[in-house]
Parts: structure tokens; sequence; C-alpha cells
């Protein structure tokens, strides 16, 4: 923690307001889902189609092309806004490759229930107690919404107080992929999407106490259309590069979480917000 005291203060008042006043916005990629497993590094989103059933081309090609891009994203001398223009084309190319070789709605079940992308332990946990106790659940991604909706239903249950915001892929009447709906969401322009042009976070004005997590310093721009904010917790996943990144995350988030595959301590704030008797 940067700060105990603002983060005792801050769950404190969280507690008191309890479960009514509460909004919980949340990245999907290595922070809901896990960076690694049995000492094997999980897929992401975009690595489930790589893992799967795809062209060795396609495949050949997303791996050189996360081999250019990855470096400058983890980069801790460079700026986000430096970054954001690579960003920009590193997205722009991996959905071009993927409108060259699409895939269709069954296909994509299977190449999630044959995946090793996998959800945090404790997940299912948050989200059941989220849709128990009617707190809105926002994802906010730079994968693809149509996988993430498919791992979750797989590994745990989507409900109807989950809303998603992601690279949504647009298919036909024969359930056949023909390209992607809307504009490209990256890490790092998760404050320009359409979800703050909606009327998500003005319909939930009286949810005014905020809990965001994330894996990247984009991550904490998600809630930035949040509306009548009183509290916000930010809690940040630091998943590898500890040594080289770790104040740089303290200084942005207000509780870091390192190299933990399990929401043991999101878990655990939730429990002092809503109280023990639901879970």
């Amino acid at each position: 923690m940067r700060d105990r005291d603002h983060v005792m203060n801050t769950l404190i008042k969280m507690g008191n307001d309890g479960r009514n006043k509460l909004q919980v916005v949340a990245d999907f990629d290595r922070t809901l889902s896990k960076y690694v497993h049995h000492e094997n590094i999980c897929a992401t989103c975009h690595q489930v189609l790589e893992e799967g059933e795809m062209p060795e081309v396609y495949k050949q090609k997303t791996f050189e092309i996360r081999e250019k891009y990855l470096p400058i994203e983890t980069n801790p001398n460079m700026t986000i806004e430096e970054k954001i223009p690579y960003m920009t084309e590193w997205w722009t190319q991996m959905h071009e490759l993927l409108i060259k070789y699409p895939v269709s709605k069954n296909k994509l079940h299977d190449m999630v229930a044959a995946s090793t992308a996998k959800l945090r332990d404790g997940c299912k946990k948050l989200f059941d107690t989220l849709h128990r106790c009617d707190v809105p659940l926002l994802i906010f991604s730079a994968g693809i919404g149509d996988i993430i909706r498919e791992l979750i239903t797989q590994q745990a249950s989507c409900y109807n107080n989950m809303h998603f915001v992601s690279n949504d892929l647009d298919f036909d009447e024969n359930d056949d992929m023909k390209g992607f709906k809307g504009n490209i969401i990256h890490l790092f322009n998760k404050n320009e999407n359409a979800v703050h042009d909606s009327d998500y976070f003005s319909n939930l004005s009286h949810c005014s106490n905020v809990l965001l997590m994330g894996d990247s310093l984009g991550d904490l721009q998600m809630a930035n259309g949040a509306e009548n904010v009183e509290s916000k917790l930010t809690i940040g996943f630091l998943n590898f590069g500890v040594t080289d990144r770790l104040e740089l995350y303290k200084s942005k988030y207000d509780i870091v979480v390192c190299e933990d595959e399990t929401l043991d301590i999101v878990n655990a704030i939730l429990n002092q917000i809503i109280g023990t008797d639901l879970f």
C-alpha cells in the first residue's frame, strides 16, 4: 500500500455505506484471469486463438506482432502518451489478421474450452457475491469480448449485473465471424471508449463508491466516467517484473498485489464492505 491510512479510511467509508453505494470496475486479462497456473503462463483472450485450431501462418504472425509491441507496453521508461500510438498499431494489426482468418461461434466455444486461460482462484466467489448483492460489475477489457463471456460462462457464471465493454466480434446469420463491432479498445484508451459516452455511469450515480481492479497503468482510467464518486479504491495486480515495476505501481495504485493468482484480497475487502453474512 502506498498510503495505509488512506486505504483504511476508504474501507471504513465504504463499509459504512454498504453494498447499495458500491460499484466494481475490473479489467479482465490477468486481472480477473490468471497470469500463471501450476507455473505455466496462461493464455490471454487473444492467445486463446493462438492455442486453438488456427492456421499456422496466423499463429506465427501473432507471435511476431506481440514480440514487437509487448516490450513497448511494459517499458517503465515510456509514458502512456508515448505508448498509445504503438498500442493502436498493435491492436489494429491483430484485428486485421483475425478478420483475414475468421472463426465461428462454435469454433470459439471449443477453443476456449481447450485453452490454458483460467479465471483467478476466487473469481467465481466474487461474481456470485456481487450478483447476490446486486452490485454492478463493469468488465472493461482490451481483449475479445466474446471470448471473455465464453470463458466466464464455462468456468463461472455470467449474470445480469455484469456489463461488458471490449472488442466484440461481429457474426453473420450463420454465426460466422465477419469483423469487429465498434472502435478498437487497447490497453491505454479505456477512458475514451463508448461506455464513457453512454448512460452506464449516469445510471449508477447513486453508486458513489468505486472498487477498481487492473493490471496495467492504463486500467486506472476505466472509471473516469463514474459520477458523484465519494470514494475510490484501486487494486493493481503486478504479475511479473516486480523488482523493476513495484515502486511505479505503488505510486499509482492504492493496493498492489504481487505475483498472486487469487482474488483473496479483493474478496476480503468485499467482506468488509458487504458483510460476512453473505460470504
